[in-house]
């Protein structure tokens, strides 16, 4: 074809130029010259000379060589997380009833919360239009543990005995005062759903350590009673559709349209996705559609969980010391038990990210109860799952986060008695934990004031938060960017830094 024919078909179009760019034929072979260039004179100088002397890299460089670096670049350092198991309590766990202890709100029982502490901050219109804010001190009783000595109530006798091998961060803070805007933020960076979640970026930036299982697994604890949780928490958003998060459930059908059909065997199955792999080549080649491509690779992905999925929701191969060790509750599928169980295994088959959600944490009326019978559910797993994967040696690589949206306020919504109160939702102030991989072990960070309402040291935001949690698998929050409708995004927005006081 003669380039003056070549010109008059050429569009103006930028992104049809890009596709022209990819079939044209002088494009292609000025890339295949340029890469056996390459190959050539890598074959001439040895590849010592053509990538540096090992000689003059530190020590951390040469590991970070023996990484096999993806197309993005990725890991950017030497990760100290390899796997992230998110243990998400959703409804926004007590901070006061729980880690945060605040002695001297014995003598304030009744009281109404003082207008200096509570400084204009925003309320819900749930205690928003309260006579009165009487503040409530916890009716647990708490203690100082382990060499730390850190305060847990007795609402978690379990945690209370790994307290050693946890980083508190008390002073969290967020954006959002309602549920679904304030769970969207903290799994996504941004309150409105659309957004990719934290586990759809790593994803994305660095790949799968199992070929036949997929990066990124939720699990959802069974009858779970509260704020309704939805698929977005856990979507791709605008990323390619490979990298959302597969949910797992209990049941006979842990992955929903798995199993194949009636009469129908894999061989068939294979053939089908040869053929439909055939014609989406032919369509890709076409068009240029990344899509296509991610759509093929879920397929693929598809068949070969029809082997892989089966094999590792089975526990029945779990030694009893091991049931006894998460609860009665961890021999009943889907239960919170069950599922940090599971997620163990998904960890030893080389899933990089598992996320548990467990509803029922809002205690906006009888908080007292409420808090005890969430503890009793998850308290003995949370424990167990730190000192299994410690006695397995797989707490030095994995990072284990448990939090929940927001915290709780320190005055009563509705009526305080003796025995009863009820908690606000409080973004301003609130606890969470890590474990593992990178963070100090038997330490505490932030600090509020006496009521656990302002945080008067070291405040730690969401999106420090995640731009911490980036650092931990190698990935530098700010350079992890994806490119859509003109704009770069990130998982930190434009916001957050890395929280090095929490790292190792």
């Amino acid at each position: 074809m003669c380039d003056d024919h070549h010109k008059k078909l050429t569009s103006n179009n930028r992104d049809l130029k890009k596709i022209e760019n990819q079939l044209d034929r002088r494009h292609f072979l000025k890339k295949t010259s340029l890469g056996l260039g390459a190959i050539a004179l890598s074959s001439l100088l040895g590849t010592e000379k053509m990538y540096g002397s090992i000689g003059k890299k530190s020590t951390e460089d040469m590991i970070l060589d023996t990484y096999n670096k993806n197309r993005l670049g990725l890991p950017h350092h030497l990760p100290k997380a390899k796997r992230i198991i998110y243990l998400f309590q959703s409804g926004g766990p007590s901070q006061l009833d729980l880690f945060d202890y605040k002695p001297k709100l014995v003598d304030m029982f009744g009281k109404e919360l003082p207008e200096s502490v509570m400084g204009g901050q925003r309320l819900t219109g749930m205690s928003g239009n309260q006579s009165t804010l009487p503040v409530a001190p916890s009716s647990f009783k708490f203690k100082q543990y382990g060499e730390s000595r850190a305060w847990v109530s007795n609402a978690m006798p379990y945690l209370s005995e790994v307290v050693d091998d946890l980083c508190f961060v008390k002073g969290m803070q967020t954006d959002q005062i309602n549920h679904t805007p304030a769970i969207t933020f903290m799994q996504t960076g941004h309150q409105l759903p659309g957004r990719p979640s934290i586990g759809s970026w790593l994803s994305y930036g660095l790949g799968s350590d199992n070929e036949n299982l997929p990066t990124f697994i939720t699990l959802v604890s069974k009858n779970g009673k509260g704020q309704p949780l939805k698929a977005s928490l856990w979507g791709n958003g605008f990323l390619p559709t490979e990298h959302q998060g597969v949910q797992f459930r209990s049941g006979k059908d842990p992955v929903l349209y798995l199993s194949d059909p009636e009469n129908y065997d894999g061989n068939d199955r294979r053939n089908m996705l040869d053929y439909l792999g055939n014609l989406n080549e032919i369509q890709k080649d076409s068009y240029g559609d990344p899509e296509i491509q991610a759509r093929m690779a879920q397929y693929e992905m598809a068949f070969k969980m029809q082997t892989s999925v089966p094999e590792v929701t089975d526990l029945s191969d779990e030694p009893e010391h091991i049931f006894d060790l998460y609860g009665k509750d961890s021999k009943d599928p889907g239960t919170y038990a069950a599922n940090c169980l599971m997620a163990r295994k998904l960890l030893e088959k080389g899933v990089k990210f598992v996320q548990l959600y467990h509803q029922g944490w809002d205690q906006h009326n009888f908080c007292p109860g409420g808090v005890k019978s969430q503890s009793k559910n998850t308290d003995q797993a949370n424990a167990a799952l730190i000192k299994d994967l410690k006695q397995r040696g797989m707490l030095d690589d994995t990072l284990v986060i448990w939090g929940g949206e927001f915290g709780r306020t320190v005055y009563s919504q509705g009526q305080l008695t003796d025995k009863n109160y009820g908690r606000d939702h409080h973004p301003k102030a609130f606890t969470m934990w890590m474990a593992g991989a990178g963070v100090k072990p038997g330490f505490s960070y932030g600090e509020t004031d006496d009521f656990s309402y302002n945080v008067v040291k070291d405040p730690v935001h969401v999106h420090d938060f995640h731009a911490t949690l980036m650092h931990l698998v190698g990935v530098d929050h700010e350079r992890l960017t994806f490119k859509h409708q003109g704009r770069r995004y990130r998982l930190t927005d434009v916001h957050g830094h890395v929280v090095k006081d929490l790292l190792t």
